[in-house]
């Protein structure tokens, strides 16, 4: 068997580090008890990441970096088509990564300075990519406008993904209504 590259070891590291973080709160884990589901020694982990911490900040870095290669903008077909292409891909990154998104958006770690940039990257990006396909103004209340909806969005999504009370596609048209709404 060959030996795994740093970047192959990295991947898998980060990969357990979203089913750990999914599954246990950021304070029930120890470093020792995510090298033993590692597999390696906690020497080995630390060459890795300095610390629980930053292995936790570099698991949401990777989320986020995932979650917006997932998500298409383009506009090659009508706005509302491509929206409603990207908001089921948004859709189905939280439903594969739910206990993890859903951590994030409760607190995760709580008030940690770079899980919180990493999470309002994130939004920033969404929402910048959103203005720009619907071709919206870049003004104080259109941004205003824009964060409002995708507050409550998420806030629908984790409502969504606890109950399931309402089917995926009536969920989407809710966020599109109130995009058409929120954005003028």
């Amino acid at each position: 068997m060959a030996r795994q590259t740093v970047e192959e070891r990295r991947a898998q590291l980060l990969q357990l580090g979203r089913e750990l973080f999914s599954t246990h709160a950021y304070d029930a884990i120890s470093t020792d008890d995510i090298a033993r589901a590692a597999g390696i020694s906690k020497g080995l982990l630390y060459h890795y990441f300095p610390g629980k911490r930053e292995y936790y900040v570099a698991t949401v870095a990777s989320l986020a970096d995932e979650l917006l290669a997932h998500l298409t903008f383009a506009r090659d077909e009508e706005v509302h088509v491509v929206l409603d292409r990207t908001l089921g891909q948004f859709l189905d990154f939280i439903d594969a990564n739910s206990a993890m998104y859903q951590a994030l958006l409760r607190g995760g770690i709580g008030m940690d300075s770079e899980v919180n940039a990493l999470v309002e990257r994130v939004r920033r990006t969404v929402l910048e990519r959103i203005r720009d396909l619907v071709g919206l103004n870049d003004d104080p209340l259109t941004r205003l406008r824009l964060y409002g909806w995708l507050g409550f969005a998420e806030a629908t999504s984790i409502e969504w993904l606890a109950r399931r009370e309402v089917e995926r596609g009536r969920l989407m048209e809710l966020w599109m209504e109130q995009l058409v709404v929120l954005a003028g």
